[in-house]
């Protein structure tokens, strides 16, 4: 049944092609029906006779023998006659049905027949129109390009012109003169501000019209003229008017300083005179100098002789000195010595000089110092005259930079130029000052004093003075040296036995007065050179206190008695230890070196103190507490009479011993806060003593004498010396 219904289906194909075929030749073919979407054209394939049709069947029936249901079919039995009539009646049934169906659809067919063909005439116009615009915009395209060419061009053609119109309009404008310029160069004075603005502008255009010169424009030859005319009426009025600013400074009681000033707010108008006309600003740079170098060393000369005159009249000599006695003969000619000649070695308030209040503060005025009858040390009057140089040299070396357009060396050597004089005269006066300078602290003052203005001077970035500094230091510091050299020398050759009548108390013979002089004046170095420290003056202050020590030893000699030579040295070491410690840092050199010797000589005294009352105890405690580290402590058995006295006499003497010790003590310091720590050291010895004595008794083989029921309590003793202990 499969493989009929298949051979059917066939046959019905066929027959639809067919009466297709025949509808066509008849009717035309059918556009858009059912089930003929694509339809079969057969007049393409020119087959018209029904060969090809029955071929065409056979094609069909072959191939759908070949079928495995038409196979079956045809092994069961069917009668394909029966079942082609059956389907062939299906098909007629079926085609009447689809011929009702078209003709009832006929007139939408029609009408979707010419929908579609006005639809291919819209579609067909509108592909001219499209052709069209496609054409037109290939035409405008090219257009585009042409008229973006043309921009380019037209665009570098104005920027151009621009170029050259800028370029002229600077041209022109270099070179026309205003008639507001002839009019304020020929006609203002130079102090009214147009003049100055016109000067500028004339400046401008000088510049202008030489550079276009230098281009070779020929423009410029119709304003040369007129601009030259111009520059030599300006120059001409500018040096009148500088020229008679600096003539001013030459007036008696005038300060120069005011018109110096005033110069400052016209200095574009020697500006103006070194790009136009150089040989008058030389001649105006020149005039300066000369003016005010002679001002400056007129100035600094008078005051200098008149500060001069306030100085102490008093003043130290070369037999002044630290080992030179106060009754050395001097000539007949000679001054009178000063009358205290500690003042030379004190520092007392002279290290003011270098405080920062009174190193800038104002100069000193000669004829109110004299009204006033007052007096001042060198180093005051050199710090006056020094910082009014200072503070004139800053303000010189400024407006020399700034009114003569100088820097670096240039501005260095026309400084010197106008202020070389005055240095020179200053650095010759302080040379011949120091000459016959004797006094070392005013000198070491001057230094410092130097160091800070030189230190003052870079603050103020002003490199001009800074060889003067140097110059100044040359002459001070070997000075400085010289002096204490001749000071060691002088302590060095001292010699004691000349000194006269020997005391162990320093304030009262000449070798005290000598060690109160070098704690005095070493104590107001080191406090001088704790603000700017300087190894020189340490190596210096070293070799003076080595001569000292020395000196003090060779006076110590000459005491007949130990004791004494130690009370001696211990004066004179607390002394200067006191004065050190009062004015300079506790950390010095100096300081730890004398209380170094301090110590070593307080504790070689104690013990020379304690040898006479107690020295037997002191021998026996010292033997005793050797035999027993020995292991020989069986030998203290035959000491019992020793050790008996000992006990005995300590008991009966020790308090009467105690206060001789304490008056004795008393007698021989000055410095009570020194005898009472030596008295407390001593008290301190006697009963670590007393103590050590004790620990030996308590060996076996003194343990049963009976002598030690005799022995004083520690605490008992302790207490009882704690009441000979004086308060200061």
């Amino acid at each position: 049944m499969a493989a009929a219904a298949t051979m059917a289906a066939a046959a019905r194909e066929l027959v639809l092609r067919a009466g297709a075929s025949d509808m066509e030749e008849e009717e035309g073919p059918l556009e858009g029906g059912p089930g003929l979407q694509e339809p079969l054209q057969l007049g393409e394939l020119d087959i018209t006779s029904d060969e090809f049709i029955l071929d065409e069947v056979d094609v069909h029936i072959q191939a759908n023998l070949e079928d495995e249901l038409v196979k079956e079919a045809l092994k069961t039995g069917v009668d394909l006659r029966h079942y082609s009539k059956q389907v062939e009646l299906e098909l007629q049934q079926i085609e009447q049905k689809s011929i009702r169906d078209y003709i009832q659809e006929s007139e939408n067919i029609a009408s979707l027949h010419n929908q579609i063909t006005a639809c291919d005439a819209v579609l067909e116009r509108m592909e001219q129109m499209l052709g069209a615009f496609q054409s037109d915009l290939s035409s405008i395209s090219s257009e585009i390009r042409t008229l973006q060419e043309q921009s380019g061009a037209m665009n570098i053609r104005l920027r151009n012109r621009q170029a050259v119109r800028g370029k002229l309009g600077e041209l022109v404008d270099g070179l026309v003169v205003p008639s507001a310029l002839v009019t304020a160069i020929l006609e203002a004075p130079v102090t009214e501000p147009r003049f100055l603005e016109q000067l500028q502008e004339l400046d401008a255009k000088a510049a202008a019209v030489r550079e276009q010169e230098a281009r070779g424009t020929a423009a410029c030859a119709d304003v040369r003229g007129v601009l030259d005319r111009l520059r030599i009426k300006a120059v001409t009025k500018i040096r009148e008017f500088i020229l008679q600013k600096i003539y001013s400074f030459r007036k008696p009681m005038t300060n120069y300083q005011i018109p110096q000033t005033a110069l400052l707010k016209y200095r574009f108008f020697y500006q103006f005179l070194l790009g136009n006309e150089r040989a008058t600003a030389k001649e105006i740079r020149d005039e300066y100098v000369e003016t005010l170098s002679k001002i400056y060393l007129s100035y600094y000369r008078s005051y200098l002789g008149r500060l001069m005159k306030v100085q102490y009249e008093e003043v130290a000599e070369k037999d002044d000195l630290m080992g030179v006695e106060d009754t050395a003969k001097k000539g007949f000619f000679s001054k009178p010595s000063l009358r205290s000649r500690n003042t030379i070695f004190t520092l007392g308030t002279r290290g003011s000089v270098i405080s920062p209040t009174e190193l800038e503060a104002p100069i000193l005025v000669p004829h109110t110092a004299q009204r006033g009858e007052q007096r001042y040390p060198f180093e005051a009057l050199f710090r006056s005259q020094h910082y009014a140089l200072l503070d004139n040299s800053c303000r010189e070396y400024l407006f020399i930079c700034e009114f003569f357009v100088v820097s670096g060396s240039a501005a260095h050597d026309l400084f010197h130029a106008v202020m070389g004089r005055t240095l020179s005269m200053t650095l010759k006066h302080l040379e011949s000052y120091l000459t016959d300078c004797y006094d070392a602290i005013a000198v070491f003052l001057c230094i410092h004093i130097v160091l800070r203005f030189r230190n003052i001077a870079a603050k103020r970035d002003v490199p001009a003075l800074d060889r003067y500094w140097e110059q100044v230091l040359a002459l001070l510091w070997p000075r400085f040296e010289r002096i204490l050299e001749m000071n060691v020398q002088s302590v060095r050759s001292t010699d004691p036995q000349r000194l006269g009548g020997l005391d162990t108390r320093p304030h009262y013979v000449r070798a005290g007065r000598i060690t109160r002089r070098y704690a005095e004046f070493s104590s107001a170095l080191v406090s001088i050179n704790q603000t700017i420290p300087n190894e020189r003056t340490m190596q210096l202050l070293g070799q003076l206190q080595v001569e000292v020590e020395n000196f003090v030893l060779r006076v110590a000699a000459e005491f007949s008695s130990r004791k004494e030579q130690l009370v001696f040295l211990i004066n004179n070491y607390d002394m200067m230890l006191g004065v050190l410690m009062e004015r300079a840092a506790d950390d010095s050199k100096e300081v730890e070196s004398f209380q170094q010797l301090l110590n070593a000589r307080t504790q070689e005294f104690i013990e020379e103190l304690l040898s006479p009352p107690f020295g037997g105890l002191v021998a026996f405690v010292k033997e005793a507490e050797a035999l027993i580290e020995r292991g020989q402590a069986e030998r203290l058995r035959g000491e019992e009479a020793r050790v008996t006295q000992l006990i005995r006499g300590f008991g009966s003497s020790w308090k009467s011993s105690v206060e001789s010790l304490s008056q004795d003590v008393m007698r021989s310091f000055t410095n009570f806060k020194n005898g009472t720590s030596i008295i407390q050291g001593a008290l301190t010895q006697l009963i670590q003593l007393y103590h050590r004595f004790h620990r030996v008794l308590s060996q076996p083989q003194l343990r049963a004498l009976p002598a030690r029921a005799e022995l004083i309590n520690i605490h008992h003793l302790m207490v009882e010396l704690k009441k000979h202990k004086p308060n200061f």
